[in-house]
């Protein structure tokens, strides 16, 4: 008699393990974002706005709000991960959230008063690839999908 054992990844889509794993990602970011050393000139984090100095791995701007909407982003994307359905909302919703985040990054100057996440050149081309990548993997991970339901 055979027995099976059966692992929750084994019952994960692809689309659930590819929402797992950006959000997984972005608790990380949103955690080292807290850690000096790795976070440069941390003694100049701010709350918000662009005059937090402080630099993820020395390239991207950031600051205490910054952090805490990785990580809450992060958690989302562990919790909608849990289903399909939520699994690709988290990533396309998600892409356009960061497709805008790079839209509002080119249209205000980074010394801007309106500059309050904080961005700079960095974050804006991350936010484009973050965007453009969430996107591709809620679309292509779920193609056809909709077609065998129907």
């Amino acid at each position: 008699m055979a027995t099976h054992t059966s692992t929750g990844n084994a019952t994960r889509t692809n689309v659930q393990k590819a929402a797992m794993l950006v959000g997984a990602v972005f608790l990380l970011v949103g955690v080292l974002g807290f850690v000096p050393g790795i976070t440069s000139n941390y003694g100049e984090l701010q709350f918000a706005g662009h005059h937090s100095e402080a630099m993820l791995l020395g390239l991207f701007q950031v600051s205490v709000l910054h952090n805490i909407v990785h990580l809450l982003f992060g958690a989302a994307g562990l919790l909608l991960a849990r289903g399909a359905t939520g699994a690709r909302s988290f990533l396309l919703y998600g892409g356009i959230v960061y497709l805008v985040l790079f839209v509002y990054g080119l249209v205000f100057d980074q010394e801007s008063a309106a500059n309050f996440v904080p961005l700079n050149g960095f974050d804006n081309g991350l936010h484009l690839l973050l965007g453009v990548g969430m996107i591709a993997l809620a679309l292509v991970l779920t193609r056809g999908h909709a077609k065998a339901r129907a």
